[in-house]
């Protein structure tokens, strides 16, 4: 799935808000310091403009901490693991990533994988996990691991040239697991004892990780799963021998080095995946049975509350079909529970839960929209339903009967925690503040929520709640007091403005509005952002936004995005427009945008530029495409030019078959319509990509030259689809700058008024 570089990619996955505004709701205890103009070169550099960075946050198993990882001070993008004290509030560091890591460089494959779970650039500890008994911490650092203390001690566990990939801690706390060198190990923390219980790992054969696609699209980062009671583990062996090989340059500033990376491009072989269930101790094997079709996705995979019972999603290569597996772990029997099937594509979920009794909880989106059922059998009881969406489950607890997820039941552009009942009778609850997106996380017992918040006038905020949504304890309040790193710029900071307008279906299109100080009369340049892509990238929520597009509103811009058709989060039958259609309806209703825009009497109707980056790139492209001379001019980030080049899962999901006889491809593809291009562009692409790889942009490049197309070019060596250092993003920033400068168009109130 594209990785969105956009105007609010600087704001994390889960950003959260104080109702009063900028300036949070605590007393000020300090006059504000002295307002300052916005720059680039502070809004990249440390500290981080937003406050303090916290990921990963997770309640011990005893409930008497809070973990969690936080960036430092004076490098934004080094994370280490701190502790807060659930009754006092008392704040300390556990690990020192700085003390405790060697500064070995990270191997090719936790590279990647970073980059496929989108923390690539970050230093330090990046993951970690509690074991059952809460005595330790499994943390991973540097491509080793050590077992640390809730009291802070640590004690390292591997030692070699080679990393460990994907560990974790089984469910029990006997034992730890990890990937290295394609085959699988476990280790009995009581005895520190080490074994491997794979073989035959190669270049192209791999135990115990997720293939490619399985990590970038399908939101699966792991490839094997301990049972409850740590007396098996569910294994997938990988194999890629027929896979595709991208040799991927990675082009730096000094020198080339070539990966030939195993890329399944539209069309081409999948990586075969087969399971296995294995005993830890003896190392016995028992494949499962997973059909005949071996050209298949090896979705998701579950256990049973009593670990008696494999669950696994098989997806059809088409996507069309989704088949709910349960799988006797002794024999690798195989039968099938439910079967789901759609017309376009099925979106997956992460929401299977199983229950004591045998059932369990479904997330689907047969109503149009997804919703929870609770699964008896062939018995299916709604737990939700109506014109809005759940998203995940984010805790179950039994013995009071009530699930707990996030949704947008409010409004789309909000997210928040709900409970329902697992009876399907009652009502549905909302348990956090509306006005703001909200996340959640909670403890084992789904006693207690980490609420994570924030609204476009305030980043993001962490609470403590009881599991009736109730407000303990500010874990991080990030209050924009005198002492925040914002402070010296809040006075200047500009609201965000929400509506709707319709499209030409009647769908209404959610957009947000950022102006400069007005004056009567005067119109102005408009940076119009988007993303315009299935699946991710959404602009318009009521979430921080960062400091970049302040920046740009004080340069006298007006910032503008809106969401068009095919966008997530809006049912089924909204996302359904760009199948087979891609560069259609998203096109439209950016246009639809504009038209808008125009209409305004504070906009200059010949000052619009537009910016992407990713699917937002090739937005960029076809919008120039099919409306010469509406911008003023465009800049494509790191965009797809040819769907033909880009992955299996994600690609055929929306376009289908490259080698179908009507292929959706051609007319999708940025290509054909190169030469209708005549307003200015600058492309933009990381030479090392691995995820949109720079031969689309090479690509587009010759189509336009080929048809005597002047465009600009800026290509970063090194860079991957995420561009990462506080210099080089200041560097791409004033490169586009200095871009709309030469096309007649900037952000300069003088330049717009006349």
């Amino acid at each position: 799935m594209f990785r969105p570089f956009t105007l609010s990619a600087l704001m994390g996955a889960l950003l959260m808000t104080l109702p009063s505004g900028p300036a949070g709701a605590r007393e000020k205890t300090s006059p504000m310091p002295e307002s300052k103009p916005l720059t680039l070169e502070r809004i990249f550099a440390s500290p981080d403009l937003s406050g303090s960075q916290l990921r990963g946050l997770k309640i011990s198993p005893d409930g008497r901490l809070v973990t969690l990882l936080r960036n430092r001070k004076a490098d934004k993008d080094r994370y280490d693991l701190w502790a807060i004290d659930t009754a006092s509030g008392k704040e300390r560091m556990l690990v020192d990533s700085l003390k405790l890591g060697s500064g070995a460089e990270l191997s090719e494959a936790e590279k990647m994988q970073r980059e496929r779970a989108r923390i690539g650039g970050t230093r330090g500890i990046v993951a970690y996990e509690w074991t059952a008994d809460g005595k330790r911490i499994l943390v991973p650092i540097d491509g080793d691991l050590y077992l640390a203390t809730p009291g802070g001690e640590a004690v390292r566990l591997t030692n070699t040239p080679e990393g460990e990939l994907n560990p974790t801690v089984s469910p029990k706390g006997r034992y730890l697991s990890f990937v290295r060198e394609g085959n699988l190990f476990v280790v009995d923390i009581a005895t520190k004892a080490e074994k491997q219980i794979t073989q035959g790992a190669s270049d192209t054969v791999n135990w115990g990780v997720a293939e490619f696609v399985a990590q970038e699209e399908m939101d699966r980062h792991t490839g094997h799963w301990w049972s409850p009671d740590d007396a098996h583990i569910a294994v997938a062996k990988v194999d890629e021998s027929d896979v595709g090989i991208v040799n991927r340059a990675a082009i730096g500033a000094e020198g080339t080095k070539i990966y030939p990376q195993r890329y399944p491009v539209a069309g081409s072989p999948n990586a075969i995946v087969e399971l296995y269930v294995m005993d830890p101790l003896s190392g016995s094997q028992v494949k499962v049975n997973l059909g005949d079709d071996t050209d298949i996705y090896l979705a998701r995979v579950d256990w049973s509350k009593d670990g008696k019972t494999l669950y696994v999603q098989r997806q059809s290569r088409d996507q069309k079909r989704l088949d709910l597996l349960a799988v006797d772990p002794e024999t690798g029997a195989a039968k099938t529970v439910l079967t789901e099937t759609a017309k376009t594509w099925l979106n997956l979920h992460s929401n299977f839960r199983a229950l004591t009794d045998g059932s369990f909880l479904w997330w689907s989106e047969k109503s149009g929209h997804g919703h929870l059922s609770r699964v008896t059998g062939k018995d299916w009881t709604a737990l939700t339903s109506g014109d809005w969406e759940v998203r995940d489950i984010i805790g179950v607890d039994e013995k009071k009967g009530l699930v707990y997820f996030s949704g947008n039941r409010e409004t789309p552009i909000e997210q928040h925690v709900y409970s329902a009942p697992l009876s399907g009778k009652g009502n549905v609850e909302l348990l956090t503040e509306t006005g703001w997106w909200n996340g959640g996380v909670m403890d084992g017992a789904a006693s207690r929520i980490i609420v994570s918040r924030s609204n476009p006038g305030q980043p993001v905020q962490i609470y403590l709640a009881d599991s009736g949504g109730k407000r303990l304890r500010w874990l991080s309040e990030n209050a924009i007091d005198a002492a925040h790193p914002y402070a010296p710029y809040v006075a200047a900071h500009r609201e965000t403005g929400f509506g709707t307008i319709k499209a030409r279906d009647g769908s209404d299109l959610y957009y947000k509005l950022l102006t400069p100080e007005m004056e009567p009369g005067k119109r102005y340049p408009v940076f119009m952002i988007h993303y315009g892509g299935p699946g991710a990238g959404r602009q318009v929520t009521k979430s921080w936004g960062g400091a970049l597009q302040q920046y740009l509103v004080q340069q006298g811009w007006v910032v503008f995005a809106i969401d068009n058709r095919g966008t997530p989060d809006r049912g089924k039958a909204f996302e359904d427009h760009i199948y087979h259609a891609m560069g259609t309806v998203e096109v439209e209703d950016q246009l639809a945008g504009v038209e808008w825009l125009k209409a305004q009497d504070f906009v200059d109707p010949a000052h619009i530029a537009t910016y992407g980056w990713s699917y937002g790139g090739y937005m960029t492209l076809k919008l120039l495409e099919k409306a010469p001379g509406v911008f003023a001019a465009g800049v494509s980030g790191a965009p797809v030019s040819k769907w033909e080049l880009y992955d299996t899962h994600y690609t055929e999901r929306y376009l289908g078959d490259p080698n179908a006889k009507h292929s959706a491809y051609p007319a999708s593809n940025a290509m054909a319509e190169a030469g209708n291009i005549s307003d200015p562009l600058l492309l933009i692409h990381g030479m090392a990509d691995d995820n949109v790889v720079l031969e689309h942009s090479t690509a587009f490049m010759s189509a336009m030259q080929e048809q005597s197309r002047p465009f600009e070019l800026m290509l970063y060596p090194g860079q991957t689809h995420r561009l990462a250092g506080e210099g080089v993003n200041v560097h791409l920033w004033q490169t586009i700058e200095a871009f709309m400068a030469r096309a007649g168009i900037s952000g300069s109130v003088e330049k717009a008024a006349e």
